[in-house]
């Protein structure tokens, strides 16, 4: 992730020349198997900075009966397994005192959307030291994400990412304003443009949330035009059986070509005038 403080992710040194990072893999963890299959397939595709993201537990599914994951314990033992395999891990964290447990597994904390303003969430995430990804909440606009910054700064912790993933437009519906990625940029943290969730209609297939990976690819090239540091694209083999988020999530097969042009784009974006 390009930003002039360089920041350092596990084995990612990020840095103003440094190359647009992918952040990628499943909504959820699945299983151990799959997660390892998926961050190495990812791995392949990705020939550069690649942090592997899956959550152990999804605590605002839309039903009660959706499945969460494998449980705390369960899937932070999965995780330090992908992170011993070598990968750079990222998984979200929901209530303050899962930080401590969770950073000692992965090497970013993700502070859900839902979840962004949280006061001591965030700040219990950034006194572990770990690098702590701010997901913009669909109700909070680019300006006012700053303050949530502020707050893992103000303990003390100025290893920050920010990430865009749409804004509530209506009912079940999501709209991405690309000036909020320069607006979240001028406060000096790296940028992440998450294009899967910017695709998905929350609540809209009743019990679970619907999607439209169709726009995965435009949202994300006007992205990496506009100068994201990084795009985050949850990916599955077959989305069709996904456990959670299935219907905006990427066809693993799909994410090399794309993957390939927003590099073409990033590089275009980025040449000397």
């Amino acid at each position: 992730m390009r930003v002039t403080d360089q920041i350092q992710i596990g084995r990612l040194e990020s840095g103003i020349r440094a190359p647009l990072a992918l952040i990628a893999g499943p909504c959820v963890i699945e299983s151990e198997q799959h997660v390892h299959f998926l961050a190495r397939e990812i791995a392949k595709v990705a020939a550069g900075p690649f942090i592997f993201k899956a959550s152990f537990d999804k605590a605002n599914r839309s039903s009660v009966n959706s499945y969460r994951g494998p449980g705390f314990a369960e899937g932070l033992r999965i995780l330090k397994s992908v992170r011993d395999a070598g990968f750079v891990v990222l998984t979200d964290i929901h209530e303050p005192w899962q930080a401590e447990a969770v950073a000692e597994s992965v090497d970013v904390l993700q502070i859900p959307a839902f979840l962004c303003r949280q006061t001591d969430l965030l700040t219990a995430a950034a006194r572990t030291g770990r690098v702590v990804n701010i997901k913009k909440g669909q109700f909070v606009s680019p300006q006012d994400i700053g303050h949530a910054a502020d707050k893992v700064a103000s303990a003390g912790n100025d290893r920050i990412m920010l990430t865009e993933r749409g804004s509530s437009f209506g009912y079940n519906n999501l709209v991405v304003d690309m000036r909020g990625l320069a607006i979240m940029r001028a406060f000096g943290w790296p940028v992440v443009f998450d294009a899967t969730h910017s695709v998905q209609l929350p609540g809209a297939a009743g019990t679970a949330s619907g999607g439209q990976p169709q726009f995965i690819g435009p949202l994300a090239r006007a992205a990496v035009a506009a100068g994201v540091d990084a795009v985050f694209i949850e990916v599955h083999e077959a989305p069709e059986r996904a456990l959670s988020d299935g219907a905006n999530a990427l066809r693993l097969d799909l994410l090399g070509a794309l993957w390939r042009r927003l590099q073409r784009v990033d590089a275009a974006a980025n040449a000397p005038e």
